[in-house]
């Protein structure tokens, strides 16, 4: 029977190679199912929300792919749904780590513990954070899913990672059609100093 305690039962896709997930790196990305947000816009809502629809990966295939391609690949992403749901995602990091490929982590920010201790442990070498918006749109833009307290708290704990670990975060916004050019102003203004935030267009998903 699956062990739901092991990060491996939670990989529900593999890219192989990605050209633009990590830039300036050649990287193979892992998906995991689940999220604990339901924003309206998610590209990957069936991942998000019906992981169970998505058949496993299993690890002897990933780490087959990760160490007969260490060569040419750069790093792995782990992306998702929100991969900081994983059980044992210090494990997934580490059994990257050991074929010779550092970890990038994508996420919302909203486990901002987690985060913190997969940094503590040198397991991931950036960490790429959606900012959703300004804190008063997170209600509408997660799908109620977020409290605008609850965003703010989270979010702060994650600034404050970065400042502790400069030169390992990321910060990126996408431009979904709830927020207005003032939304983007005042997101920008969230983000500490010395830090950028990137905007990134939206491209609405394919029709399931």
């Amino acid at each position: 029977m699956n062990d739901p305690h092991t990060p491996w039962n939670h990989i529900r896709g593999m890219q192989p190679q990605s050209f633009c997930d990590w830039p300036g790196h050649v990287s193979a990305v892992l998906f995991t199912g689940g999220c604990n947000l339901h924003c309206p816009t998610c590209h990957n809502a069936g991942l998000a929300w019906h992981p169970e629809e998505h058949p496993l990966v299993g690890r002897e295939t990933v780490l087959t792919h990760l160490q007969s391609h260490r060569n040419w690949l750069d790093g792995v992403v782990i992306t998702g749904g929100e991969p900081t749901l994983v059980p044992g995602l210090d494990q997934l990091c580490r059994d990257c780590l050991d074929c010779g490929l550092p970890c990038k982590l994508d996420t919302n920010g909203m486990r901002p513990d987690v985060v913190a201790e997969l940094l503590e442990q040198d397991l991931l070498s950036l960490v790429a954070v959606d900012v959703k918006g300004p804190w008063s749109k997170y209600p509408e833009l997660t799908g109620k899913a977020c409290t605008p307290e609850q965003a703010q708290s989270c979010l702060e704990q994650i600034f404050a990672l970065s400042k502790r670990y400069p030169g390992r975060f990321a910060f990126r916004c996408t431009k979904v059609p709830p927020l207005s050019e003032d939304d983007l102003a005042a997101t920008k203004t969230l983000i500490p100093t010395g830090m950028e935030l990137t905007f990134q267009d939206y491209i609405p998903p394919r029709p399931h």
